[in-house]
């Protein structure tokens, strides 16, 4: 009979061996944060980082039933669950904790539907120990918030798992594994973003094993192409990284929420009081390859800029164009943005040097309080040095690219 540790490292090992694409996807994935087995807990939970299994737990299951626990895991590490919903963790704990469960097992089972290597374990009346409705079924449709106001409310609880309640068609009835929401709170900002670019790597590494096991168009869940290629509202990103960086804590109110400012669904941030946005500099990347296209990626980046500049309208906004120097340089102010179309005066067309920026910024001694560098990352590896503010790097059209310093996100135009 194998222990906890050997049945829990076999499981580990059929995942990352599968010949089942959408299974061995899933091995780099297992490879962030640390694995361990431990006496006295109940189930498996996870931090966001670190997974955690019970040995009684583990005793009670089979092999494939092992490997379904460690992919449910997974599943709220890839989709960084802890973090993204964790309102939801603060309005209801129990019913966050099953609508995570509900999206995590519905995609789970599709992976592996004859159960080949992966089961998700039974109760002796057949019927699934985990949560499953039927009604959830189509991924682009029912996200963990969906579900979640689809969902009753729990009447209270914990976030440490719970009965669920009558599903109609669910088959199964409670939360197979706790969720460890104040241990993902714990990690300091510098151990989130580092568990971002780990993440992020494996899942480009996962993609490439499932096409080793033979991935064709459409062998992946769905979600794996969300977590993949994320379709994010930039403008709406942007907001939150000049929310979190750019504007003094006394400037925020939540007397007025504003839906422009939602963030994932109906969690909404504070908006400003006033007039009071800070000094924001827009770097727009007039290299060569920018211009290609019709119409070219450049003139659909100054219309989203000009977008920008009247949504979050900073006390001042310094545009910057750029290639191997920083070949121009406007200046606006509050007024200014609803004529900033008309007055733009683009120059460029060179080779690619980011740290043109810095050195600019450093001669002309401007202090931002936030930057925004809008680039198609075909940047040689160059990303600047010594930026003397945060800085949000805006890719376009090269979702395979990521800066190496401040944040990134990614647009398709």
């Amino acid at each position: 009979m194998l222990t906890a540790e050997r049945k829990l490292t076999k499981a580990r090992m059929d995942i990352m061996r599968s010949d089942i694409p959408a299974i061995r996807f899933w091995g780099p994935v297992m490879s962030v944060g640390s694995v361990s087995v431990k006496k006295g807990v109940p189930t498996a939970y996870t931090n966001g980082r670190d997974e955690v299994y019970g040995e009684e737990f583990l005793d009670r299951l089979n092999v494939k039933e092992t490997g379904y626990i460690v992919l449910h895991e997974n599943y709220h590490k890839a989709g960084q669950h802890l973090k993204i919903w964790r309102k939801l963790f603060e309005i209801d704990p129990d019913r966050a904790n099953r609508a995570c469960d509900y999206a995590d097992n519905r995609d789970i089972l599709k992976a592996d539907p004859n159960q080949q290597v992966i089961a998700m374990p039974r109760n002796p009346d057949g019927s699934y120990l985990g949560l499953y409705d039927p009604k959830y079924d189509d991924a682009s449709v029912w996200d963990v918030k969906r579900i979640f106001d689809d969902l009753p409310a729990s009447g209270g609880g914990s976030g440490g798992g719970g009965q669920s309640q009558n599903q109609g068609g669910s088959q199964g009835g409670e939360v197979m594994d706790d969720h460890d929401w104040e241990g993902a709170q714990d990690l300091t900002e510098e151990q989130q973003k580092e568990l971002e670019r780990e993440i992020d790597d494996a899942l480009r590494r996962g993609e490439i094993e499932a096409k080793k096991a033979g991935a064709g168009k459409g062998d992946l869940p769905a979600v794996v192409g969300q977590l993949l290629r994320p379709e994010i509202d930039w403008r709406q990103a942007l907001q939150e990284f000049i929310t979190r960086n750019c504007v003094p804590d006394d400037l925020s109110s939540y007397r007025r929420p504003n839906r422009k400012y939602a963030w994932h669904a109906d969690v909404v941030l504070p908006v400003r009081d006033g007039e009071s946005l800070t000094n924001l500099v827009v770097g727009a990347d007039l290299s060569g390859s920018m211009w290609v296209g019709d119409p070219p990626d450049i003139k659909r980046v100054f219309t989203e800029i000009v977008s920008v500049a009247n949504m979050v309208k900073p006390q001042q906004l310094d545009l910057l164009y750029w290639d191997y120097e920083v070949a121009g340089h406007e200046e606006y102010k509050q007024g200014d943005y609803q004529h900033m179309a008309s007055a733009m005066r683009p120059r460029g067309g060179g080779g690619t040097d980011p740290n043109c920026v810095t050195r600019y910024l450093k001669d002309k001694h401007m202090e931002p309080d936030c930057i925004v560098m809008i680039t198609d990352g075909e940047t040689f590896g160059r990303w600047g040095d010594d930026w003397p503010a945060p800085v949000l790097w805006v890719i376009v059209n090269n979702p395979k690219v990521t800066a190496k310093n401040g944040k990134t996100i990614h647009v398709k135009l």
